[in-house]
């Protein structure tokens, strides 16, 4: 999505919230509602849908006659209305250390990885060149929200993550950053040396790790 659709006009941002609350509805419906006329509206519409916030929905209605269109809230527009998951999931953490002691947290957090592991191994187990290996495992990261991508520098490879998606519930739990480096060694191999040069959350820029095979 477009970074123009976050700055919405009144009436924007007012069509926006409307849908939010339906299903769907057409122009002449909204046009209503918000006293404006048809063309207003479907001129409002169209610059939502250009960014990616709204999408044209055509009801199959019975009898003859062109069917109605209806407009409704694509996904993208979820990143408009507020989001607590971060909040959520440190919270929880949180908790369960408060409620379960240290160990518990720990353990919480190594079940987490060990189902990533065979997530991971399930993506990896065919490819027996460790650099098909590393460059599939960033596909992976980077569908997580990671935005991985594998740098080669003399020989070695560098898996470098730009963004951390999870760094709020890192924060409250630096096992999570301790799991996450052991999963990347147990599911590249014994035979691969992965070492972490940077980390976000002791000063770097991102985190990036070393991948030299043995």
């Amino acid at each position: 999505m477009s970074d123009v659709a976050l700055d919405l006009s009144g009436a924007k941002r007012r069509i926006v919230e409307r849908l939010k609350r339906a299903s769907s509805l057409t122009a002449p419906e909204l046009a209503a509602e918000f006293g404006l006329t048809d063309t207003a509206i479907r001129q409002h519409l169209e610059a939502l849908e250009t960014v990616g916030l709204v999408e044209r929905v055509v009801a199959h209605t019975p009898g003859r006659g062109r069917p109605p269109t209806h407009w409704r809230l694509a996904d993208a527009a979820d990143r408009l209305f507020a989001d607590r998951h971060a909040d959520l999931s440190v919270d929880l953490l949180e908790s369960v250390r408060l409620a379960l002691g240290d160990d518990a947290l720990a353990s919480v957090v190594r079940t987490r990885a060990e189902r990533q592991l065979v997530e991971y191994h399930l993506e990896l187990n065919a490819l027996s060149d460790v650099s098909d290996r590393v460059r599939r495992l960033a596909e992976l990261r980077s569908a997580e929200g990671y935005l991985a991508e594998v740098v080669s520098d003399h020989g070695n490879l560098e898996l470098v993550e730009h963004h951390c998606p999870i760094r709020g519930a890192a924060q409250a739990c630096e096992d999570l950053c301790v799991a996450e480096l052991d999963l990347f060694r147990k599911v590249l191999g014994p035979g691969v040396s992965v070492v972490r040069e940077q980390h976000l959350l002791h000063g770097g820029q991102r985190c990036a790790y070393r991948i030299t095979p043995s």
